[in-house]
C-alpha cells in the first residue's frame, strides 16, 4: 500500500514567507476556534491569508470546552430559537466533515417528578424538529428501569422516568488542529508562538499591518495586510487598544470549569444532563476518552487570564450537584484534573453580572481596517467565520467570493462507508495508516509515554513534524489530552517527553530542564490541593 504522510511546512519556511509576501489579503490575530475558522474560510475563497497565535493553537478557551457540539437545550428554553437552529445545522455539517473527531452521544435527563417527563419531552421534540435533515437521533421518553439500565450509577430514589436525546461530542483541541491543517492545505500560513506587539498605520491613519514577534527567537517582523481580523478571544479588547487606547470594553469573560473523574462514576456510555441546577444552569456528566467530565460553571471574571484558576466555590458546586444524582459520591480527592476556560462573551449594552443570560450569539465589529469577532460558541465556529469573511468582502476591496466551507472536509475526515476504530489513534482519522507506518519505522517509537495511557513516543515526534507542536505542553495538553485526563500522569510523563522533544528539535539541556519545570508548574494548577 502507498502510504502518504501529511504535508508539513517547517516553521522556518513559514517565517521566510513573511518576508516574501509583500501584502496579505487577510491577517488573522488569534488561533482559537474563531481565528482558525476565519483562516480556513478566507484561504478557501482564494485570499492570501496569514494567522498569528501568541501561544499554541487553541491554548485558551478553545481547548477547555465541555466537548459538546450541540444546539444548546438551555438556549431553547431561553427562547433563542435562531441560535439553536443555526447551531444544529452546524452540528450536522461537522458530523459529516470531521467524522474522525465527532461522536454521536446519547444523553438522559433524569426526572424526579413525573410531570417533568412530558415537559422536557415536548421541548426536545422541538429540538429534533429544528435539526431537520441533519438530525443525529430522535428524543424519546424512557421508563425508570430503562434509565437505570443506561446509567447504573444514577440515584434511583424518587426517580420517575427520563428523556433520552442525542447530541454531538468532539475533541476540541484536535478539531482546532484539524482546522489549522485544512487551512494550510488551502494555502494559508499559520504560525503559533508569534505575538502581535504593535499595529502599523499609514499616513492616513489607516491600519496597514502589524509588528509580530517570534517568541522562540525574539525576532520581529512587519507584516502588511489589506484587512486585519481580531479573533483574540478574551484578549480582543487588548488588541483593539493597540491602535485605539480609548477603546471601550467589548468582551465579558465568563469562566467555566470542568472536573475530570474516573469512569467508575458513570458506568456506561450514556451521559447525564441535569436541566436545572441551583444557579439555574444545566450541568453535564459525560463520558470522554474513558474518563468522565462534569461541568460546567458560569462565573463573571473581571481580569482575563490564559490559564484561569478554578474558584473553590465552583469546584464545590459541581461536586455537590453531581453527588445529588449519582450513587458513587465524588470528593476532591477523586478529581484527576480540573480545567478552566474563559468564554469571550459579547458585552451587552448594559453591564450584566449574570453571564448565563448574556447571549452566546456572535458579534462582528468593524473599526478602521480591522474586523473583530466576539462571542459565539464552538459549534458555530464555521458560520461565524463565514460571516466575518462575508463582512470583509462587503466592506473592503476584496472579491466577493462565496464561502465553500459548508462542504470542505476537514483534515483526517473519513468517508461514511469506512468504520472508525475507537482507540487512541481515532483522532488521526485518514492519517491513521500513515501514523502506524511512521511508528513502526523507528525503534522506541512504540514505547508508551505512561503506563496508564496508550499514547506513544512516536506520537510525540509525529506531533512535532506534522502537527506544529513546539513545547511539552503542546503535546501533553492538546495533541494528546493527558493533562486534562490525568494531571498527575502528565507530570510524570513530562521528563521523557521533554527529552525526546529536545532531541527532535535540536534543543539543549537547558531547554529540556526549563520545559519540565514550566510544564510541572502549569500542571499543578490542574490539581486540587
Amino acid at each position: 500500500m502507498n502510504i502518504r504522510l501529511p504535508s508539513s511546512v517547517t516553521r522556518e519556511e513559514k517565517i521566510t514567507k513573511l518576508s516574501e509576501e509583500k501584502k496579505w489579503d487577510i491577517l488573522v490575530i488569534g488561533g482559537g476556534a474563531s481565528g482558525l475558522g476565519v483562516a480556513l474560510d478566507a484561504a478557501s475563497r482564494g485570499f492570501s491569508t496569514v494567522l498569528f497565535e501568541q501561544y499554541d493553537f487553541a491554548k485558551g478557551t478553545s481547548s477547555k470546552s465541555t466537548k459538546l457540539v450541540h444546539g444548546g437545550v438551555r438556549y431553547l428554553a431561553q427562547g433563542n430559537i435562531e441560535l439553536v437552529k443555526v447551531a444544529l445545522e452546524e452540528r450536522g455539517r461537522l458530523a459529516r466533515n470531521a467524522r474522525h473527531l465527532f461522536k454521536v452521544q446519547e444523553f438522559v435527563i433524569p426526572n424526579y417528578s413525573w410531570w417533568k417527563g412530558p415537559y422536557y419531552a415536548l421541548g426536545l421534540k422541538f429540538y429534533d424538529f429544528l435539526s431537520k435533515r441533519l438530525s443525529i437521533g430522535k428524543s424519546t421518553w424512557i421508563s425508570k428501569k430503562e434509565v437505570l439500565n443506561k446509567i447504573p450509577t444514577l440515584e434511583p430514589d424518587d426517580l420517575s422516568n427520563g428523556i433520552s436525546y442525542f447530541d454531538g461530542q468532539f475533541d476540541d483541541a484536535r478539531l482546532a488542529l484539524s482546522i489549522a491543517q485544512t487551512a494550510e492545505e488551502q494555502g494559508a500560513t499559520l504560525l503559533n508562538y508569534a505575538r502581535i506587539i504593535g499595529v502599523l498605520k499609514d499616513a492616513n491613519d489607516l491600519i496597514e499591518g502589524v509588528e509580530v514577534e517570534d517568541r522562540e527567537t525574539g525576532n520581529r517582523y512587519k507584516v502588511y495586510a489589506k484587512v486585519l481580523v481580531n479573533a483574540a478571544g478574551i484578549y480582543t479588547d487588548k488588541v483593539l487598544k493597540l491602535y485605539n487606547p480609548s477603546h471601550k470594553k467589548t468582551v465579558v469573560p465568563s469562566q467555566g470549569i470542568h472536573l475530570m473523574l474516573d469512569r467508575s462514576f458513570l458506568q456506561g456510555d450514556t451521559a447525564i444532563m441535569i436541566p436545572k441546577t441551583s444557579d439555574g444552569r444545566v450541568l453535564f456528566i459525560i463520558p470522554w476518552h474513558d474518563k468522565v467530565i462534569a461541568g460546567t460553571t458560569d462565573t463573571l471574571i473581571k481580569k482575563p487570564s490564559i490559564e484561569p484558576l478554578p474558584l473553590e466555590e465552583e469546584v464545590d458546586f459541581i461536586l455537590e450537584t453531581i453527588n445529588q444524582y449519582v450513587t458513587i459520591k465524588a470528593s476532591r480527592s477523586d478529581v484527576l484534573s480540573v480545567f478552566s476556560g474563559l468564554r469571550p462573551l459579547a458585552k451587552p449594552k448594559k453591564d450584566e453580572t449574570r453571564t448565563k443570560e448574556v447571549s452566546r450569539s456572535h458579534k462582528i465589529i468593524v473599526d478602521n481596517q480591522m474586523v473583530s469577532i466576539v462571542g459565539g460558541k464552538w459549534t458555530t465556529y464555521r458560520k461565524m467565520a463565514e460571516d466575518v469573511v462575508d463582512t470583509i468582502t462587503a466592506q473592503f476591496d476584496l472579491e466577493d467570493v462565496a464561502s465553500p466551507t459548508r462542504d470542505i472536509e476537514l483534515h483526517g475526515n473519513i468517508s461514511a462507508s469506512n468504520s472508525i476504530p475507537v482507540d487512541h489513534l481515532r483522532m488521526y482519522g485518514s492519517d491513521r495508516e500513515a501514523y502506524l507506518s511512521f511508528e513502526n519505522s523507528t525503534p522506541g517509537y512504540e514505547e508508551v509515554i505512561h503506563k496508564n495511557f496508550p499514547f506513544t513516543m512516536g506520537q510525540v515526534i509525529w506531533s512535532i513534524r506534522f502537527e506544529m507542536a513546539r513545547t511539552v505542553e503542546d503535546v501533553l495538553s492538546r495533541r494528546m489530552r493527558m493533562l486534562l485526563l490525568d494531571a498527575r500522569a502528565a507530570i510524570e510523563s513530562a521528563p521523557r517527553v521533554a527529552s525526546w522533544m529536545a532531541q527532535e528539535l535540536g534543543r539543549d539541556g537547558t531547554w529540556e530542564a526549563s520545559q519540565i519545570t514550566e510544564f510541572t508548574k502549569l500542571a499543578n494548577k490542574y490539581l486540587l490541593n
